[in-house]
């Protein structure tokens, strides 16, 4: 078994044991299992699963980090929400504003256009994972 800890600057959003932990990092989605090596990555914006019993709960996570060790995962991050805590009508006016903003923004360099890049995807992964409900 592994400790999963979910936790955001407002609360513990998940604190369990899973038998494997799929997470969404800078390098792509990386599967977490019982005797994991010890890592930390950057987590990005995307779907975490924690797969227990042959049940599995998603969860739509931000940016922030990912420590493994000794079978315990702790997931840092800005924001986590479950399927049933995602409003739909307002992720999707979140999404069309980023669009209109990133419309407004097209000819900025990349690296400007970073938190309106990361505000859609972030809306677009909720809406992603509500419609999985």
């Amino acid at each position: 078994m592994i400790k999963l800890e979910i936790v955001t600057p407002e609360r513990r959003v998940f604190d369990a044991d899973v038998d494997s932990v799929v997470v969404p990092t800078a390098s792509g989605e990386i599967g977490i299992f019982t005797d994991h090596v010890p890592l930390i990555s950057a987590l990005k914006p995307g779907i975490l699963q924690a797969n227990h019993g042959g049940a599995g709960d998603r969860l739509a996570v931000g940016g922030g980090f990912v420590e493994v060790s000794s079978n315990k995962v702790a997931v840092l991050t800005d924001n986590a929400v479950t399927p049933d805590e995602i409003d739909i009508e307002a992720e999707r006016r979140e999404k069309k504003e980023a669009e209109q903003a990133l419309q407004a923004v097209a000819s900025s360099p990349l690296d400007e256009t970073e938190a309106e890049r990361e505000r859609l995807e972030t809306a677009d992964i909720k809406l992603r994972l509500a419609a999985d409900r």
